[in-house]
């Protein structure tokens, strides 16, 4: 039963033996004001117990989660393998590639450049100064760039910069469009006005300063650290080492473990300067609408009614999260070496540990016209959709599935980021975190394929030709730009 955490003096001792020291209650600051008074959590024992469950219903390999209150450790618990194959025991100690995650961290130095700059930075006037305009949108995924991702180690050639004809796929500041291009420009703007590397201002700046003692900036994901590997797979399947070649400096890279994630809640907790503070305020767009993601922070909610502020991370073979509930003092980091989705994971033990009751299943069976294929004329895009069993829809818009409830009727959904609404050949969708709405139309195939697809196709925009071959409903293509000559990919008739 919750309890208010005020009154259960567990709450500062954690129940797990293995974890990193923290500075006396006594050298934290006090509480920043909160915007609910009411603060309840579950005991710290009752707390490690939620841990100690979560292998049994997220199966896979291995992970390690940890919860903290005020910046106070409450529980942590590491279970299974690092490596299967070597039977190494996942540990707090063991370190992940922790992805996106690390976009906040840039933000973080970036803010404590404009707060504490190097004397020959200062020399040439304030930090925002020396930034481009653009920096300012740059700094959240609503800059309008396309994103681009090399994933070779290092091209034979270096690319010659050419700015695309329309580098935007939106004005910059009206819309959200998940960009890592944004954050790889922005560790480099701050490199050169520095003059120091990512790797020494990280260190510097921030893993040294939060007792991160073996968290690192490590571009390369194809030499990742061991002893932990990464998985693709399931229990059904079967699970296979996963292999990363991308490189990733200020978008991605970071490696660190749960040990560091601890000390790195706890170092946002007391940072006197309160930069976190202040790149966790609410963003928004430049109509003023409320948006859902800036400074490399994500900003939703949990059950409808527990703000939440964080972020995660993603690469082949494995998948985090962390967020804070600030309302409740609750912070919350996954980390798993497989594919499960670590953003339920850190939901089910927020919910669990304030005690939140779980939401009701909605049981309406989902109306026929979920069946197809839309075309959205202004992006030019497919949005595919089909039921998803009892009160579900699935919606596959940017590039994954995303499940909608059918709460209010079987052709109305709704999730946290999407609105949507199927009447027979017309799909209305809201995507609350794009800011975008949009009316798609139902394609309606043609009973033969043609067969004048085949050829060349070259995009001034992209920098690239398509080419495309074969015969009647089995078409493959492939594209070839600057970054080189992509695989073949199957192609399917509409």
């Amino acid at each position: 039963m919750p309890v208010p955490v005020s009154a259960a003096p567990s709450r500062l001792h954690h129940t797990s033996r293995s974890s990193p020291s923290s500075p006396p209650p006594s050298s934290l600051p006090p509480d920043p004001p909160r915007n609910n008074p009411i603060r309840t959590m579950t005991s710290a024992t009752s707390v490690q117990a939620i841990l100690e469950a979560v292998p049994a219903l997220y199966r896979g390999p291995g992970g390690a989660a940890a919860v903290l209150q005020d910046g106070q450790l409450v529980a942590q618990h590491a279970w299974g393998y690092a490596d299967l194959q070597a039977r190494t025991p996942m540990t707090p100690s063991t370190r992940m590639p922790i992805c996106s995650i690390t976009k906040q961290m840039v933000i973080l130095i970036l803010k404590d450049l404009e707060r504490n700059p190097p004397c020959s930075t200062a020399a040439r006037g304030s930090i925002p100064e020396q930034l481009p305009a653009s920096a300012t949108t740059g700094r959240c995924p609503r800059s309008g760039a396309r994103t681009r991702t090399d994933s070779s180690p290092s091209p034979p050639t270096p690319p010659k910069p050419s700015p695309a004809p329309n580098p935007y796929t939106s004005p910059p500041g009206t819309q959200y469009a998940y960009c890592n291009l944004n954050f790889h420009i922005l560790a480099r703007l701050t490199e050169q006005i520095s003059g120091q590397s990512l790797s020494d201002l990280l260190t510097t700046r921030l893993f040294t300063p939060a007792a991160m003692t073996t968290a690192a900036l490590h571009p390369d994901n194809a030499t990742l650290p061991a002893p932990c590997i990464g998985y693709e797979g399931t229990e059904t399947t079967g699970f296979t080492p996963a292999v990363n070649r991308m490189q990733w400096s200020g978008d991605a890279g970071v490696v660190a473990s749960l040990t560091d994630m601890i000390a790195y809640e706890q170092y946002l907790h007391r940072d006197p300067a309160n930069l976190y503070h202040r790149i966790s305020q609410p963003p928004s767009f430049t109509d003023g609408t409320p948006a859902r993601y800036g400074f490399g922070l994500e900003h939703r909610s949990i059950h409808s009614s527990v703000p939440v502020i964080g972020h995660g991370g993603a690469l082949r073979g494995f998948r985090l999260h962390r967020f804070q509930a600030p309302t409740h003092g609750v912070a919350v980091v996954v980390m798993l070496n497989h594919e499960i989705d670590a953003e339920e994971v850190a939901g089910h033990i927020l919910r669990k540990t304030l005690g939140l009751p779980t939401p009701p299943v909605p049981q309406l069976p989902p109306s026929p016209d979920w069946t197809g294929t839309f075309f959205d004329p202004e992006a030019r895009l497919l949005v595919q959709t089909r039921p998803g069993g009892r009160g579900r829809a699935i919606i596959s818009y940017a590039g994954w599935d995303e499940v909608v409830s059918l709460e209010q009727s079987d052709s109305h959904g709704r999730s946290s980021t999407l609105q949507a609404v199927v009447t027979g050949d017309v799909l209305h969708l809201s995507r609350l975190e794009d800011n975008r709405s949009f009316t798609a139309k139902r394609i309606r195939p043609d009973d033969v394929p043609r067969d004048d697809y085949t050829g060349e196709y070259h995009c001034a925009d992209a920098e690239s030709t398509f080419r495309c071959s074969g015969a009647g409903g089995m078409l493959y293509g492939y594209f070839e730009g600057f970054l080189g000559k992509g695989p073949m990919h199957l192609m399917r008739h509409l």
